[in-house]
């Protein structure tokens, strides 16, 4: 299964979160699409929960179901901590999530396209791969070129808080993840058991 690169407010309403993390897409319509939308009283299965958790953060993150389920393995095998929670960690350490977390991006969807289109430097070294995997004390930084791209200053200027585990420099246009996030400051609406128990079936 490939990249979801469909309408995202669409999306959103389906599983009932903001996959934008703007709020925006279910404040008129906090219903699932579609004209029986409003009165939809259907039940999901056990099975139906665990896949609709799964995919409220696979379209949160904007990763393939192959790059999703890599991930999950790699979870797996960090003996440390529980996997649902390694999972989340590894999402986070995603390059064009820390660009989007640091605010040089509106979205993740933007932050990937800044990283593919090579705006984005790690270290001082060019990376265009949006999965690369930022360990905490790497640089993130604007390349020099790309410091009066409007969208990018658009986007830090929009910014108007950061989470609490990268620091930014705004007239640099450099951040830092500082330290890999705690269970509470990611993503608080996700039951990262049920997701657990999907891949444990399907493995």
């Amino acid at each position: 299964m490939s990249r979801y690169t469909g309408p995202s407010w669409k999306q959103s309403r389906r599983y009932g979160i903001s996959l934008t993390g703007s709020g925006k897409e279910l404040a008129r319509r906090n219903y699932v699409p579609g004209q029986h939308g409003p009165n939809n009283r259907s039940k999901l299965s056990e099975y139906g929960l665990q896949l609709a958790e799964k995919q409220k953060l696979r379209f949160s993150y904007g990763v393939s179901e192959r790059q999703f389920r890599n991930l999950f393995i790699a979870a797996t095998k960090i003996k440390e901590g529980t996997v649902g929670f390694n999972f989340m960690t590894l999402l986070e350490q995603r390059l064009d999530n820390v660009v989007y977390r640091l605010g040089l991006a509106t979205t993740r969807r933007q932050a990937r396209q800044f990283v593919n289109h090579g705006h984005i430097l790690v270290d001082g070294k060019r990376v265009d791969i949006p999965s690369y995997r930022v360990a905490p004390g790497q640089v993130i930084s604007v390349r020099e070129k790309s410091m009066k791209v409007p969208a990018i200053l658009e986007a830090v200027e929009a910014t108007k808080g950061r989470a609490n585990f990268v620091s930014f420099d705004s007239e640099k246009l450099e951040g830092t993840l500082v330290r890999l996030p705690e269970r509470d400051e990611i993503n608080p609406e996700i039951n990262e058991a049920l997701i657990v128990e999907f891949y444990n079936k399907m493995m």
